[in-house]
């Protein structure tokens, strides 16, 4: 998808003020063991073609509203996945704005992760 110069300034302009990892960064940080609660933040027909392993859905439409009940500790570890990183990018900013300081955003996210061939998860599991 081509996104609009807009969409992708905005994403620029917070990119410096949030915590991005890759893939490899990310399975090192489950391969041991870390507690953490990955969040997919893609829309819900995104989420039943098709999510990572162990993800939780909270559509970014809703991650605002919603977040607080599901993670009421704001120390919690959090991993925010999108399409490819973009929207975890804006997540991960709002959800430092709600206090939260433990969260990272998945570069690249359920794309580059597919590309790698790497396992995922089918129907609406949450």
């Amino acid at each position: 998808m081509e996104h609009s110069p807009g969409f992708l300034r905005v994403v620029s302009d917070i990119k410096p003020l949030i915590t991005e990892i890759n893939i490899d960064q990310y399975l090192l940080i489950n391969s041991e063991q870390t507690p953490f609660i990955l969040i997919d933040v893609r829309e819900d027909n995104e989420w039943v073609k098709g999510h990572l392993p162990n993800a939780i859905h909270i559509g970014r439409g809703v991650l605002e509203r919603d977040i607080e009940r599901q993670i009421p500790n704001y120390q919690t570890h959090i991993v925010l996945y999108c399409g490819g990183g973009f929207r975890s990018a804006l997540a991960a900013d709002m959800l430092q704005k709600l206090g939260y300081t433990q969260v990272k955003s998945l570069d690249g996210g359920f794309r580059a992760w597919c590309e790698r061939l790497l396992p995922i998860d089918h129907g609406d599991t949450d």
